[in-house]
């Protein structure tokens, strides 16, 4: 009996430790922010972000679970996407209705950081994860064909106004050129939609079933289902779960603006420059996104790795980019997408190697390992650069 009751003590832990944590860290760091410690709000609010942010995508896993491939990976993706643009909004408006070069900066580094951690921690990481427990994995090679094409034509669309500040009139079109491109991203967008979802659905779902699901599923030993059941927004319909998202996410962006508010201060003082300070915001939104691609390369489920790896990494320049423009026009600041050689080269070569890692279906531990090195490399330059 006390083996029981403790068994549920740490399965309750293991399900709402996210939800306590996140709460506490949000009362706690608006308690600091009320008394100017900013150090302490920063760390309590960033905790906060992560913590909730975690719940977001066990929610949004749950609702993926139900719809199925390719709307599964859209809801993920979305969900920590919108952690991500709500988090770099903040921060563009922190300063209120002028924003620095520094914060411009440091928001461009997030955009440009997302997609490096995305393609390179998180899917590098669970390919390393995924390559020693189960030597190679497989996951449909149309996938990743489509991801990189998609990636490396966004990051060539995001280089014509970088390459524009330097003509003679540059300066002068480089507003005009961010719009252009921000419609023309977004109108790639729409059609990649219909593409994945309607005329070409097949190419984002998985060619090969996880060996150890099927294992567990016949043994019926699925301990991990029978735990799920268990989870309060298992029993939820979708319509709730969407609510408690969206719900989630308000908290998430209060948390973000007093995120905002006070890191800069401690940047600041810490002498952390905007390359840094953007890597590290993105970490912070993507941190979610980790945690899941870990758990489904444990599980032998690639396709689920390589699916929200480049379809956050696409929604990420093709949705956050658009979105960021938008806001900050109706804000009146003048956010433009000049991005510095650093940020696009480290972009193309991400792209690159994701293609040379994943075109031909398999995977390995030692494809992971040279995502992570490469990832290194990015962030000693950025925190020199």
């Amino acid at each position: 009996m006390q083996s029981d009751v403790s068994s549920d003590f740490r399965d309750f832990v293991e399900d709402y430790w996210d939800i306590a944590f996140g709460f506490l860290s949000a009362l706690i760091a608006y308690y600091f922010h009320l008394h100017h410690h900013a150090y302490l709000t920063t760390i309590f609010a960033a905790s906060c972000i992560v913590a909730l942010s975690v719940t977001v995508s066990e929610v949004a896993e749950i609702l993926a679970e139900r719809l199925g491939e390719p709307y599964g990976s859209f809801v993920l993706t979305f969900s920590a996407v919108a952690v991500e643009i709500i988090l770099l909004y903040m921060i563009l408006t922190a300063g209120g209705g002028e924003a620095s070069e520094q914060t411009l900066q440091t928001v461009k580094s997030g955009i440009i950081s997302a997609v490096i951690v995305d393609m390179n921690v998180l899917l590098g990481l669970a390919v390393f994860i995924g390559g020693l427990a189960f030597v190679e994995q497989e996951h449909n090679e149309d996938t990743s064909s489509t991801y990189t094409t998609i990636l490396f034509i966004s990051a060539i669309a995001l280089l014509v106004p970088s390459l524009l500040a330097f003509t003679p009139d540059g300066k002068n079109n480089l507003f005009k050129a961010s719009i252009i491109i921000s419609f023309m991203l977004f109108a790639y967008y729409i059609i990649i939609y219909v593409f994945q979802t309607k005329t070409h659905s097949h190419f984002f779902k998985s060619t090969a079933r996880s060996r150890i699901l099927r294992l567990r599923k016949r043994k019926k030993l699925d301990s991990q289902e029978e735990h799920e059941d268990s989870y309060i927004f298992e029993k939820f319909p979708n319509w709730a779960n969407l609510i408690a998202i969206f719900g989630l996410i308000f908290v998430v962006g209060i948390m973000a603006e007093i995120f905002a508010h006070d890191s800069f201060e401690v940047f600041d003082a810490l002498g952390i420059n905007a390359g840094l300070a953007g890597l590290i915001i993105a970490i912070i939104s993507v941190s979610p996104e980790l945690i899941t691609a870990v758990k489904a390369a444990k599980n032998d489920q690639i396709q689920r790795v390589v699916n929200i790896a480049m379809g956050a990494s696409t929604v990420s320049i093709l949705i956050t980019v658009p979105a960021l423009m938008a806001l900050s026009y109706i804000n009146g600041i003048a956010f433009t997408l000049d991005f510095n050689a650093l940020q696009i080269g480290a972009l193309l070569l991400t792209v690159i190697l994701a293609w040379k890692t994943t075109d031909n279906g398999e995977t390995n531990y030692i494809e992971g390992v040279s995502h992570l090195m490469f990832f290194a490399c990015f962030a000693v330059i950025a925190a020199l650069y």
